[in-house]
Parts: structure tokens; C-alpha cells; sequence
């Protein structure tokens, strides 16, 4: 289970989202919310790349109290992802193998099924905004995380790459029992996914959507 407890995040001095309290079950979650209501800010929050005041609890790890044990349970792929331009495509994948003492050859199955092997040896700065969000994708992947946060997954993949993030969704949570948390200010297709349920971000604190 995913707990915030008395959460804030502000920005020089202007809170930007506050949370009293928010409990989130195992599973499939989608963040919606309008451009700049705080969906990036939560996922970065829980993810542990900014800091907050607060707590945030993964399956009773505290981030705050024990951040290094924690952040072992979260993967994270940004809405617009930035990678080191002089590295190839194939160093980041060994780097996050080796960091998330990964499976041998897990990354396998993945970097197949969105067929990039052809520029995998290629510099990141030669990258199109297509590859190098197909490339986060299956970092986030990589690995044995409890939960992936997903920030605006759904921008710049074809139709063709979306039905296999959507796949790979599916099949990590039913085999792994791995929660997920998308956001996205598009609707997501009727179908494509077993949500199980939807938070809405707007007036600066996160509520759950009727119905």
C-alpha cells in the first residue's frame, strides 16, 4: 500500500499540493488532471527525486526514514525524459540492470517487443523524442519495484508502441503483483487497461473520482 501523510510541496513559499491523507491499494491507478495541477509534482514526490514535507510510505517504508530502502520499491519514467547525450542507449540499460540488480537478461523482452535494437548503440543525443521516451519506458521496467510511476506515458508513442506499454502494464501486475500510478491529462481508451480506480489533482490536493 501506497500512504501520504500530511504532505505539502511549495514552491518558493506557494504551496502547490497538499495532501492530508491518502491511502492507495495494490494496483492499476491513473492520476488525472489538467496541465499543470500538480500530476508531475506528486509522482516526482513519491518517487523521491524532490523533496516535500511530509511522509510517504510504500508498503511500510518510510522515504523519509528509510530512503535508501525505499526508493529500491519505486521505478519512475518522466513525461519528458533528459539522459547523459554522450552515453549509448545499451549503457543506460546495463546501468539500471546493474543498479537494480536486476534479472539476467530481463531487459531482453522488453527492448525487443519496442524493436530498438537498431539504434540501441547509438549516442542518447541522437535520439528523437520517440526513442528516448520508448528507452525510459523500459527502464522503468527494469527490475523488481513494488510500484512504476508513469508520468505522461501515453505522449509521443505511436498507437503500435502504446498497445505494448499497455501489455507490458498488464502482464507485469498480474505476474508480479506490481502497482502502477499513470498520469495523464488524456483519456485513457475504454478497455486498454483494468484501472482500478482514478485521482483526480486539482485545487491543490489529490481526491479520488466518482465513479
Amino acid at each position: 500500500m501506497l500512504q501520504l501523510a500530511d504532505f505539502e510541496k511549495s514552491y518558493n513559499h506557494h504551496t502547490v499540493l497538499r495532501i492530508p491523507q491518502l491511502d492507495i491499494g495494490p494496483g492499476i491507478y491513473w492520476i488525472k488532471g489538467a496541465n499543470g495541477s500538480g500530476k508531475s509534482t506528486l509522482l516526482k514526490a513519491i518517487a523521491g527525486i524532490i523533496d516535500f514535507s511530509g511522509d510517504v510510505r510504500l508498503n511500510g517504508v518510510s522515504i523519509k526514514k528509510r530512503p535508501v530502502d525505499y526508493r529500491k520499491l519505486v521505478n519512475f519514467a518522466e513525461a519528458e525524459p533528459v539522459f547523459p547525450a554522450f552515453l549509448t542507449g545499451r549503457e543506460m540499460v546495463e546501468l539500471f540492470m546493474t543498479a537494480k540488480q536486476a534479472p539476467a537478461k530481463q531487459q531482453d523482452y522488453y527492448l525487443e517487443s519496442m524493436q530498438m535494437q537498431a539504434y540501441l548503440d547509438q549516442p542518447l543525443g541522437a535520439y528523437s523524442s520517440g526513442m528516448l521516451k520508448k528507452l525510459s519506458l523500459t527502464l522503468a521496467f527494469i527490475g523488481t519495484p513494488a510500484i512504476i510511476l508513469l508520468d505522461e506515458p501515453l505522449i509521443t508513442l505511436d498507437t503500435a508502441s502504446l498497445d505494448i506499454l499497455y501489455d507490458w502494464i498488464k502482464e507485469r501486475q498480474q505476474a508480479q503483483g506490481t502497482s502502477f500510478l499513470l498520469s495523464s491529462h488524456q483519456p485513457l481508451e475504454q478497455g486498454t487497461l483494468p484501472v482500478n480506480g482514478v485521482l483526480h489533482t486539482a485545487d491543490k490536493t489529490v481526491k479520488w473520482l466518482p465513479g
